[in-house]
């Protein structure tokens, strides 16, 4: 249902976001969609990418942090308040979004967006039954 977001956490310094980017690339995986939130000390890259098993796995035989978590990737009407329209419908329900973020890629003429939330399953079926499409990792992987 959901799609497989990868976190890895990096020291803030120079060269380490490339160091990860280099190695992922060098194992033939593509990048959909990233994020990165950083501190003072440590930063930490979400990222959507084509083939998420094989970007842990390769991360972690490198030496690098990394973690697996679901998030949903939803179709978001590319136009104003069309995002306030898909939060209006989680805010009603207790829903929190922990963090979003966008793909550059759209979807027909829709945006598409990362949202991380505590109950993907439950957001998903509210989502759904509002008539908002969520896209399959299949779908996002192949993108």
């Amino acid at each position: 249902m959901g799609v497989k977001q990868i976190s890895v956490f990096l020291e803030n310094k120079a060269g380490r976001l490339a160091e990860v980017t280099d190695v992922l690339g060098k194992a033939g995986i593509n990048l959909r969609a990233l994020s990165i939130a950083e501190t003072a000390d440590y930063g930490v890259l979400r990222l959507i990418v084509d083939k998420p098993e094989e970007a842990l796995r390769t991360l972690k035989e490198n030496g690098f942090t990394a973690s697996e978590t679901e998030v949903l990737v939803v179709e978001v009407p590319d136009r104003p308040g069309g995002l306030a329209g898909i939060l209006k419908l989680l805010a009603p329900k207790g829903i929190n979004v922990e963090y979003m973020y966008a793909f550059v890629e759209k979807s027909g003429d829709n945006a598409l967006v990362v949202f991380r939330v505590e109950e993907p399953e439950r957001v998903a079926r509210i989502l759904r039954e509002a008539g908002v499409k969520l896209l399959s990792g299949e779908e996002v992987y192949r993108l």
